[in-house]
């Protein structure tokens, strides 16, 4: 098979193996279960983790700019902290200025359990195999995968016939 794209024919698109977004998926789902194990311990999910990234280095954010650094909805998110304000490690307000905006922000349980999470990324990095550099290497390429994808017009591509998933 040539690996150009002019030169590859159409059914060898269509296998599985051929995929990069089967590949980026099973990749995720093995980050998912390295990332549950992980984070037992802490009593934390996957998202619920992300979610207190976010307010470890920000501190009190309106719930949409942590949506937007997650890039998750409000019904996906709203959960979320609610779930970890149940467990006292987030806190949110209405805002004064405008009771439509609430913020979040992590209790002195959610920033204590900061020290307790530190060794995760470390511990994720060793279950990789990859060496720092590489991992580096990888989150650029991803992000700038990301940034090309996110200039794509989805509706564009329902009509382009040349539009491919890898």
């Amino acid at each position: 098979m040539e690996t150009t794209l002019g030169t590859v024919r159409d059914e060898d698109f269509l296998r599985l193996d051929h995929q990069i977004c089967f590949s980026l998926h099973a990749a995720t789902r093995a980050f998912n279960g390295i990332y549950r194990g992980a984070l037992k311990e802490l009593g934390l999910t996957y998202p619920q983790y992300l979610v207190m990234l976010v307010l470890w280095e920000h501190g009190e954010l309106p719930v949409k700019g942590i949506g937007e650094r997650l890039r998750l909805d409000s019904g996906t998110l709203s959960p979320l902290l609610k779930r970890l304000e149940a467990a006292g490690y987030v806190e949110r307000r209405r805002s004064v200025e405008d009771e439509r905006s609430v913020t979040a922000r992590p209790t002195g349980a959610g920033v204590a359990l900061r020290d307790r999470a530190l060794d995760v990324p470390r511990r994720i990095a060793a279950a990789t195999g990859l060496s720092l550099e590489e991992i580096q290497d990888l989150r650029t390429r991803l992000n700038a995968l990301s940034a090309r994808l996110d200039g794509v017009d989805p509706e564009a591509l329902a009509a382009d016939g040349d539009a491919l998933c890898g």
